[in-house]
């Protein structure tokens, strides 16, 4: 992991950001997206054997699969499960929206009407690891903004089947529209349908590099949550920090795959050379410590600064997916972070509590977009539309003002709409 000075750091990151060309993963994201458009369930069974190595009889996964994938699982992975869907939808319940109403003299009501999606599909990775804790994510904020249909894509393994983990939390969760499939040849079958697959009217979920630029180019077509790039992590801490926490919770980020982002901001030498220690112990105890490794080798940077203000301007500036503040005050300096996905206040409010139990949506801005957007919420589930009622005379009130402005533009079709009114009263 590459210790850094904050300047140098902030300028690599500009000219990263514009150097990235993503011209020949666009070309085959869009072949793809062509190729489902054209074929349907054809071209997915087809990608799915091209990409996946198995060829599927059936994309739908059955009631006898989940059966068999509730056997496999633990009690205490559904103990799990379950208390993470509690607080996920505790948390969530208080993002409700309701519609309003605004009652004016003369009898106006103007207000704001909000209304569930009617259908979402949810995109869950597979591949190098099971993602059963995205299911619960994005499947409980859809429920309570009161959508009425979700379905479920994701990839299956080379036996042709579904992670037993994500089936179970899919069912815990109320879902059993499950289909075999992933790629950006999945997000084509959501945006446009096929045979199998209806369309539906957004698509959230994180996904690969060919999952999030298949989503940029089918947005307008279908609504989105947001475009995902590799996780990242970054923790602020001073010398009071401890290097073993810290390390483990780069750790936590790194293991993701090799593309994610694991920095630390500190103000303390002693801490970046005791990290740099416990990256090399910990990583060799690791699972997937060749992952970790390539993560932290070509990503990882330790960025060294003068005071916590510093620390902090550099912090907003990455606009980090998670932040960690393992700091001597955290609750007095948090107010000081205005880009971030997440905030992780104190040395033992560790970044994988949010993956998993604490309740606050995981699905979270990356690459720097959380200095424009915000965490998946029920509010990403409704549509709002605008209610406006005038009568006739308060209409009268106010026909002029209206005639003035349409005029104006050159719409004087606006103005005889208005005209029409007035003169049918005049009469």
């Amino acid at each position: 992991m590459k210790l850094i000075k904050a300047r140098d750091f902030l300028q690599n990151l500009q000219i990263q950001t514009e150097q990235t060309d993503n011209s020949q993963l666009d070309a085959s994201v869009l072949d793809i997206i062509s190729e489902v458009k054209k074929a349907g369930d054809k071209a997915l069974l087809d990608l799915t054997e091209k990409f996946d190595g198995v060829r599927l009889g059936t994309m739908a996964v059955s009631e006898a699969e989940f059966l068999e994938a509730e056997k496999r699982v633990s009690d205490e992975f559904k103990r799990a499960i379950r208390k993470a869907r509690e607080n996920i939808t505790a948390f969530h319940s208080n993002q409700k929206e309701q519609s309003w109403f605004m009652n004016q003299t003369g009898g106006i009501t103007l207000g704001q009407k909000v209304t569930p999606i009617e259908r979402i599909g949810v995109y869950i990775p597979g591949g190098k690891a099971s993602y059963p804790s995205s299911v619960l994510m994005n499947v409980i904020p859809a429920q309570l903004a009161g959508v009425k249909e979700i379905v479920i894509t994701t990839p299956p393994n080379a036996d042709g089947k579904i992670s037993p983990y994500v089936l179970t939390a899919a069912k815990e969760a109320g879902v059993q529209a499950i289909y075999k499939v992933g790629g950006a040849q999945a997000i084509a079958a959501l945006a446009y349908g096929t045979e199998t697959i209806d369309r539906v009217f957004k698509i959230v979920g994180p996904g690969n590099a060919y999952v999030a630029r298949a989503k940029k180019w089918v947005f307008g077509d279908v609504d989105i949550d947001m475009i995902a790039g590799p996780s990242e992590i970054c923790i602020i801490a001073d010398e009071t920090a401890q290097p073993r926490y810290v390390a483990a919770d780069l750790l936590s980020q790194a293991e993701h795959d090799e593309q994610a982002r694991p920095l630390l901001i500190t103000t303390s030498g002693h801490v970046a050379d005791s990290v740099k220690e416990e990256l090399t112990r910990q990583t060799e105890q690791l699972e997937r410590k060749v992952i970790a490794g390539q993560s932290l080798a070509q990503n990882g940077r330790i960025i060294m600064v003068e005071t916590l203000t510093e620390a902090f301007d550099v912090a907003n500036r990455i606009a980090p997916e998670h932040l960690q503040l393992m700091i001597r005050q955290p609750f007095e300096n948090f107010s000081k972070v205005t880009n971030a996905g997440a905030i992780f206040l104190g040395d033992d409010s560790p970044e994988p509590l949010g993956d998993y139990v604490a309740g606050p949506n995981h699905t979270l801005p990356t690459s720097g977009t959380a200095a424009f957007s915000s965490p998946l919420g029920v509010y990403d589930f409704v549509k709002k539309s605008s209610v406006i009622h005038y009568p006739k005379a308060a209409l009268n009130q106010v026909y002029a003002e209206i005639i003035s402005l349409a005029n104006a533009e050159g719409l004087t079709a606006h103005a005889k709409s208005i005209q029409i009114r007035k003169d049918e009263g005049d009469a």
